[in-house]
């Protein structure tokens, strides 16, 4: 059985590659910003996309999405603007979240969630 961090990194290996494969371009993995960490921050026609991922293995106990609470998503807007003060990028941005779950079959499903939050919600 996997850990925990090995989940979370398969997760965010096949997010990447999944990003990647859809024209997204990669330009950050794992940012940290004080005690929050922005798993992948990616640019796609003139956007920025900050990416949470989530894996699980199974639906047993629920999707990996859902456990994006409001305090999370709080902590990532607090993240995201010190990366945007820091890099001066004044165009649109995006929240995205990368639900990565692994089956009894060994594959696995990816489910993207464009827009999944707005800042300041």
């Amino acid at each position: 059985m996997a850990t925990h961090h090995e989940l979370g990194r398969r997760g965010e290996k096949i997010a990447c590659r999944y990003l990647e494969e859809k024209g997204y371009r990669i330009l950050e993995r794992n940012w940290r910003f004080r005690h929050t960490e922005i798993d992948l921050i990616a640019s796609w026609k003139g956007i920025l996309i900050f990416a949470e991922v989530k894996s699980r293995i199974g639906h047993r106990y629920g999707y990996p999405e859902e456990s994006v609470t409001w305090q999370k998503q709080k902590h990532l807007q607090r993240a995201s603007s010190a990366y945007l003060a820091r890099a001066k990028f004044q165009e649109e941005i995006r929240f995205d979240i990368i639900s990565i779950t692994f089956l009894a079959d060994g594959t696995h499903e990816v489910y993207h969630i464009e827009d999944a939050f707005f800042p300041g919600l």
